[in-house]
Parts: C-alpha cells; sequence; structure tokens
C-alpha cells in the first residue's frame, strides 16, 4: 500500500541528516519548467535544483540518451576509458581555454583538484620551495569539504570544524585594494567566482576581474575561477569567464553541467596541469560513462537549441519585471544578476517571501540572509517568466497584507 505524504515525512523526520531542513513537500515528476508533487500541485521552478536542472525536467533528448546509456554502459574506472569521457574531454576543451579536463562528481571536488593542482603547480615549479597560499574572496563559497569550506569567505561555514586547511586567506570581493594587499610572491593561487552565487548573487566587476588576472601574472599566481553556478550558459556566455573577457588558468564546473546528473569538471591550461602527474589526484567515479553522456548531452542541446541566446533574452525581460516590481514594492532594495542568475534584494523578509512564493507555485530560494535567488532552467520561456512575475507579485502583495 502506498503511504501518504505525511506518513513519508515523519519517516523521513525519523531517519533524514539533520543538517538538512527540508519544505514539507515530495515531488514525484517533473515536465519542462514545472514540478509536481505526489499530492497534485503544481509549481513553476524558478530554482532548478539551485542552477543545477539546466534542461529543465524530463527534457526528451537527455532523457533518451540516459536511457540509452544505462542500457548499454555505467562505469568502467579511470583504468580504462570510454568513448563518452573522451569526447566530453575534447567538447570541454573545444569550448573554452583549456588543454585539459580533470572529471569528478561536484564542484566541492572540482575546486578542491583546483587547490591540489595550484599547489601542486607551484611545488612543481619552484622545486619544494613553500608556496601553498590561495587568496579566497569574503561572502565567497566553494562546497562542504574540508578545503572547500576553508576557502569559503563565510565564517558560518567554518563553524565547529576547526582545524581548517591551513594556508587561505580572504580578500574583499570587489576590492582591487583589498586584494593587492594580499597576493604577493608566497600567494599559490587566487579562487573567485565571477558571480558569487550563496554570497547573494553578486557579480564581479570587470575591473576586479581584470585585476586579479594582472596580480596572479605579476606574482607568478594561478588565477582559478569558480564557475560551478555560472557555468554551462546560466549567464548567456557558455561560461561567465567569456561574458567578462578574461581568461583564468583554472575553471571548475559543475551543476548544471549533467543537467540533473552529478557531474564536475576542472579545466586547465597545459601549463597548469604541468603540477600533476600520474597519481596526483583521482576519482573513482569521475568521467564515468553516465555522468559524461548526460554533460555531453547538456552541452550540445545547449548549442544546437540556440540556449545562451535564450538565456540572454529571459534574464533580460526576467530583470525587466523584477525592476517593475520593485517599483510597486518597496520591499525590494536592488535586482542585479547576470543572464539567468539573478538576485532579488528584499532584506530580511527574503525567506518569507520565498515560502509565500511556493504557495502561489513558484519555486525560488535565498542566496544569504537577505536576497531572493531566481535561476531557472535554460529553456525557460518569455510565458514562463511572465508567469513567475506575477506569482512573485502575489507573495510580496501577501507579505505585505501580514
Amino acid at each position: 500500500m502506498t503511504r501518504s505524504t505525511q506518513e513519508l515525512l515523519d519517516v523521513a523526520a525519523r531517519h533524514n541528516s539533520p543538517n538538512y531542513g527540508p519544505a514539507p513537500v515530495i515531488f514525484e515528476r517533473g515536465e519542462g519548467v514545472y514540478l509536481y508533487d505526489r499530492d497534485g500541485g503544481a509549481y513553476l521552478d524558478f530554482m532548478a535544483g539551485i542552477a543545477v536542472n539546466a534542461l529543465g525536467y524530463a527534457h526528451p533528448q537527455l532523457t533518451q540518451a540516459l536511457a540509452e546509456q544505462v542500457g548499454r554502459l555505467l562505469h568502467v574506472s579511470n583504468l580504462f576509458y570510454s568513448a563518452e569521457q573522451i569526447e566530453l574531454l575534447e567538447l570541454l576543451c573545444e569550448t573554452s581555454f583549456a588543454d585539459r579536463a580533470f572529471l569528478c562528481n561536484s564542484g566541492a571536488e572540482a575546486n578542491e583538484a583546483a587547490f591540489k593542482l595550484a599547489r601542486r603547480y607551484q611545488h612543481t615549479l619552484n622545486q619544494g620551495e613553500q608556496r601553498a597560499q590561495i587568496v579566497s574572496m569574503n561572502q565567497s563559497f566553494h562546497g562542504r569539504t574540508l578545503a572547500a569550506i576553508t576557502a569559503t569567505g563565510q565564517p558560518k561555514y567554518h563553524e565547529g570544524f576547526a582545524p581548517l586547511v591551513p594556508g587561505f586567506v580572504y580578500a574583499d570581493f570587489n576590492d582591487i585594494e583589498s586584494l593587492s594587499a594580499l597576493v604577493g610572491p608566497q600567494t599559490a593561487a587566487v579562487i573567485v567566482e565571477p558571480i558569487q552565487g550563496e554570497g547573494g548573487v553578486r557579480p564581479a566587476t570587470p575591473q576586479f576581474l581584470k585585476a586579479a588576472r594582472e596580480l596572479c601574472d605579476r606574482h607568478g599566481a594561478l588565477l582559478i575561477f569558480d564557475e560551478v553556478q555560472t557555468g554551462v550558459g546560466r549567464t548567456g556566455s557558455l561560461y561567465a569567464y567569456q561574458h567578462y573577457g578574461v581568461t583564468p588558468d583554472i575553471m571548475t564546473l559543475a551543476k548544471g553541467l549533467g543537467g540533473g546528473v552529478p557531474v564536475g569538471a576542472m579545466l586547465a591550461t597545459e601549463r597548469a596541469f604541468g603540477g600533476w602527474t600520474r597519481g596526483s589526484h583521482a576519482s573513482t567515479f569521475g568521467g564515468n560513462a553516465l555522468a559524461s553522456r548526460a554533460a555531453l548531452t547538456v552541452l550540445r542541446v545547449i548549442e544546437q537549441d540556440n540556449l545562451l541566446e535564450n538565456v540572454r533574452a529571459a534574464g533580460e525581460r526576467l530583470i525587466v519585471g523584477l525592476r517593475e516590481l520593485a517599483r510597486r514594492h518597496t520591499l525590494i532594495s536592488d535586482v542585479r544578476g547576470i543572464g539567468l542568475m539573478i538576485g532579488v534584494e528584499c532584506g530580511p523578509a527574503a525567506g518569507d517571501v520565498a515560502t509565500l512564493a511556493r504557495k502561489h507555485g513558484l519555486l525560488l530560494n535565498t542566496a544569504g540572509a537577505t536576497t531572493l535567488r531566481l535561476v531557472p532552467p535554460l529553456i525557460v520561456t518569455a510565458d514562463d517568466v511572465d508567469e513567475a512575475l506575477a506569482r512573485l507579485g502575489r507573495a510580496f502583495e501577501d507579505f505585505s497584507q501580514r
């Protein structure tokens, strides 16, 4: 007998890890940009699994590709190749600055690989001389593993996990003077998000990223762009570094890359990869045939369906509509973002507004305590944007009447 939603929620309350606090909704299926819960509720999804479901739900090409792949080959380990893995490596390098790529399973793993590559690059280049410092940004977010939370410039993520990984320091985001004061001969690398995600959807200024590039060049450090959230079309360019015209030495990807299948990648130049030799790093599941097929399909659909143009058009429509909402609701103090990665600043009410939006069938979440984050699937249409704006407007009206 099928258990009720409440019965399943009770089971989850007893057995789910306490680090999570999910909303009391159990989703059963998705189609396009809509999710459907097991009780018949329909939701317009402008969260996309936190910028993961790039092609939305049940996309026919991704569904067909994964079904075919599951029936043929899932995993063979990195002691061997699969054609899907090789083709993904090729496509990632053909579409970016990179010469080589390391495949893994998540953004945190991709960033860990980037830190290890940068430190070993400096170790090899400087013949063992200690040059291990990594400069990150305040209000950044780079993942939940120990080095990744150390790189994350938000103390709330550090609480209770000391001692953290040594060698990380923090500059103020978009503050060239602050960054200049920290980068020097001791610096192995600088890591920066082109748009800070968990820090409140805050785009870097072009001047700041150019300064970071110049400082790294001057001091022989590597520049790492964490594009876990901004990469794979989210900003209207395939990778955000292309939007800014600033090229890093290393770039990390995940989230949208697999369209919902866990896959991450760390891309770098031949020079940067000079720090690794056989055995320097590894991943059991990284680059498995299923994940590689998913990523190949996502990248090919983005190109085939001209989704970058759609992201730019839909993103512009969404920002215009949100700024119109801001004129009607003084709670909104700022609308910012690039492409379909948009933040709406509305103070401590952000969490309540997100909850009210869900009651109107719109899914979004907060980035930081004061910002609503809108990161819909890249396939979103003009009609979807208009409907989301209408539902969000009703949520703001509900809040103002409380």
